[in-house]
């Protein structure tokens, strides 16, 4: 490669370094969407054709758990998984793990080192930047199967440079309007940009918009829809998967949404990759993501979740009607980022809070906890702090034992409580 790493790079010897370097060049919260740059450095090493069976997942809500459960069943099978997602909720590494392990910071800095003389005069987005380093850490460990997560939508995302073997679409609802459109009509078409003609594309929204099935139609892939070609059935302790030649019974709950397992389930079905009803069981038995409905504590009860939108706080919601059953009085922690629907998303929590916890988040796309104030209910009950950790502290010092704490409404708030709690358990 003849390329010379930028005088500004050179200085870089660790992750932090880099991490730092890329966020100058391209803050985080800058978003341009297209594929032209990224695919034209890709190509110079061919970084879009990673090994292996690869699956691609798009939609509003789910990407996370629906990625760590086919991680989960492929891995129980003896594969080797590669798993890209994003955002990250501690640490940098999360965002590609290799067989469960999130990789180490030295690789990631060869990665970084490799994209930034590859890519010569070409800008590079933030998040195009890391998904081309995680593209050849992946060619690099040539797992058997990979994983790769949409950042956002789908069509126009950098991930969606690669030639999967089946698509999957999660759930398609209203988040990040201002890039993919102000319906769920235009969201959908967005999202489903990740099909492709001839392949496979597994649905698991049940209110699918007509542009998906479309878009499908006209480039001819092959769509299989939940409650159409596959489906789920739940009782009050366990649940059944009906795919599209196989039925598992008496699968066992999970905090993960059963849409989701579906999904996952099926689409291994589509590719041959389909584990045994027990290797199934044995996964779903003690499967769980960091951040999706984790419980921290029981006495009193601190659960989070990095419900966002409202679709994803509407389930949280539904959830927290039978979980609240066990507690006195429901306390709500939330932190929200000004570019999402508010109203929406706390409206599901209106007949369920006892009492608020409002919180600024930093940064330029942080909501302060004023503007939250706006869209509760008149004689709510709410209190309002700077930051996510007094919020959290105060909280925990107003409830009793028989109180439940629920936290949510951003992947920032959540990571950083997650961060106060590892440091308190150190």
């Amino acid at each position: 490669m003849t390329n010379l790493l930028s005088p500004a790079s050179q200085s870089c010897q660790t992750l932090t370094d880099w991490l730092c370097y890329i966020e100058q060049k391209h803050p985080q919260h800058q978003i341009e969407l297209g594929l032209g740059r990224v695919l034209k450095i890709a190509q110079r090493a061919d970084l879009h054709l990673l090994p292996g069976k690869k699956i691609l997942i798009a939609g509003t809500n789910g990407k996370g758990t629906t990625a760590r459960t086919l991680e989960q069943l492929c891995a129980v099978q003896g594969f080797s998984v590669g798993v890209y997602s994003s955002p990250h909720l501690l640490q940098f590494n999360e965002r590609l793990r290799i067989n469960g392990i999130d990789v180490a910071d030295s690789l990631w800095c060869d990665a970084f080192s490799f994209i930034e003389q590859l890519r010569g005069d070409i800008e590079l987005t933030y998040f195009e930047f890391t998904t081309l380093a995680s593209f050849y850490l992946l060619k690099q460990q040539q797992p058997d199967i990979c994983l790769i997560e949409v950042g956002l939508g789908g069509r126009l995302d950098a991930t969606n440079i690669i030639e999967p073997d089946l698509s999957i679409l999660t759930t398609v609802d209203l988040d990040h309007q201002d890039y993919l459109g102000p319906d769920r009509e235009s969201i959908g078409r967005e999202k489903a940009g990740v099909f492709r003609a001839g392949k496979p594309a597994v649905i698991g929204e049940t209110d699918i918009p007509q542009s998906v099935l479309k878009y499908s139609q006209d480039i001819a892939a092959t769509p299989l829809s939940i409650n159409k070609d596959y489906r789920y059935r739940a009782s009050e302790t366990s649940f059944s998967w009906i795919g599209l030649q196989n039925r598992y019974e008496a699968l066992p709950l999970t905090c993960v949404p059963l849409q989701n397992i579906a999904t996952a389930l099926t689409a291994l079905e589509v590719l041959a990759l389909l584990p045994s009803k027990q290797q199934t069981a044995q996964v779903l038995a003690k499967l769980s993501l960091p951040g999706r409905m984790q419980w921290l504590s029981k006495t009193p009860g601190v659960l989070l979740d990095v419900a966002h939108n409202p679709q994803s706080a509407a389930y949280l919601a539904t959830q927290l009607q039978f979980i609240k059953t066990g507690y006195a009085r429901v306390h709500l922690l939330v932190g929200m980022l000004k570019d999402k629907d508010i109203q929406q998303s706390l409206a599901p929590f209106y007949p369920l809070a006892d009492q608020w916890h409002l919180v600024d988040l930093p940064g330029a796309r942080g909501a302060q906890a004023s503007l939250l104030v706006q869209h509760l209910p008149v004689h709510s009950n709410y209190c309002c702090y700077p930051d996510v950790e007094s919020g959290y502290q105060k909280a925990l010092l107003s409830m009793q034992p028989n109180d439940l704490l629920v936290i949510f409404g951003s992947f920032v708030t959540v990571s950083a409580v997650l961060a106060l709690q590892k440091e308190t358990d150190v």
